[in-house]
């Protein structure tokens, strides 16, 4: 044997050693979401087991150990699946999200909850918030933003009728591929995608392929389903979309900014309680008159708490009447957020706290 095959056979035992630890070190620990659950049952403790708070703390204080050389993103997915597994010893999350099959919602639902979790597609985010209202669904995930064109509007309209709270957010890396059936760039007349999706990819159709027409869809995945019936069309969507259905891909990442990303929201029944690094969104309104806006902005500014979005929408109760969406630092239950609510709401007309979650772990 040589000096190469014998260092190669010792680091191979040393992997073997390694792996049946981390096997008994995994099941200790389902053994031990096993307990929590029993002890929960026996005490007639009725709160959810998922905690979203507890796994976003989890998942930071895994970061920021880590000294590599798996990265941070890495380190915290291959957690995620060990705690989504657990966690379905005790209970089988159900998560709707907006559909179909092989979405960037689907993705980021996956992302947040892991894979052992029973994921149910429907065809708009109204439907979504239906779902977990009714206690069909124990959560949803929703689109809320893109850095690139701006805020889904549909998302931010059904809070102000729904019951819902936000639970989490989820921030997801978007790329997106022209694919096809035959995989080549060759005869392509028309391409598949969302309008959100095509508009994120302009520059690079209007350089390779300005004179193919192009399709908006519900979805990403429906471009795709579309694509395999038509043998002159591509679509622009996700990996999982061209495997759901067959696809080649042409070519990779043709967005036009290489930072894409989408922002998500977990939306579900209850509150949530503080976590190391938390959020808070509001849903205010005041009377239409001179100074409004900076009114509702000075609880913020003397309770020294940072906006990090401000976003209005039409209210629909009236012409030229407005709501506006806000996202701040700091759970609600935090004394300095807690002090500027109260001010908030002496102020405002229409005040609404739609959640405080934690922030988004890569």
């Amino acid at each position: 044997m040589s000096d190469k095959e014998q260092k190669l056979g010792e680091i191979r035992q040393r992997i073997d050693a390694i792996d049946r630890q981390l096997q008994e070190l995994i099941n200790e620990r389902a053994r031990c979401a096993q307990e929590v659950a029993r002890v929960k049952a026996e005490a007639g403790d009725d709160t959810a087991f998922y905690r979203p708070e507890r796994e976003a703390d989890v998942l930071r204080r895994i970061q920021q150990r880590n000294r590599g050389p798996l990265s941070n993103e890495e380190i915290a997915r291959l957690f995620r699946e060990i705690m989504s597994a657990c966690l379905a010893l005790e209970e089988v999350l159900t998560i709707a999200f907006l559909g179909p099959e092989g979405t960037f919602t689907q993705a980021a639902a996956l992302k947040h909850f892991g894979h052992s979790v029973r994921t149910r597609p429907l065809p708009a985010i109204d439907e979504v918030f239906r779902e977990v209202e009714s206690g069909a669904a124990h959560y949803g995930v929703v689109p809320v933003e893109n850095s690139t064109e701006g805020v889904i509007n549909h998302t931010l309209d059904m809070f102000m009728r729904s019951p819902l709270k936000i639970c989490g957010e989820v921030e997801l890396r978007i790329h997106h591929h022209l694919m096809n059936r035959e995989g080549t760039m060759e005869g392509i007349e028309r391409v598949y995608s969302h309008q959100q999706s095509l508009a994120q990819c302009r520059e690079w159709l209007d350089r390779n392929l300005p004179k193919a027409e192009r399709v908006a869809v519900s979805s990403n995945s429906e471009a795709a389903r579309r694509a395999a019936e038509d043998p002159a069309a591509a679509a622009i969507a996700g990996e999982t979309a061209a495997e759901i259905y067959g696809l080649a891909i042409v070519v990779r990442n043709v967005e036009d900014e290489p930072d894409n990303t989408t922002r998500f929201l977990v939306i579900g029944r209850h509150p949530v309680g503080r976590s190391e690094a938390d959020k808070t969104s509001l849903l205010l309104s005041a009377q239409n008159r001179a100074g409004t806006l900076y009114r509702l902005l000075v609880p913020f500014v003397e309770n020294e708490i940072s906006l990090t979005r401000i976003e209005s929408r039409p209210s629909r109760r009236g012409m030229w009447d407005y709501v506006f969406f806000v996202d701040l630092e700091g759970h609600m239950d935090d004394p300095q957020v807690a002090r500027a609510l109260e001010q908030l709401e002496q102020e405002a007309s229409l005040f609404k706290i739609l959640g405080s979650y934690p922030r988004a772990v890569l």
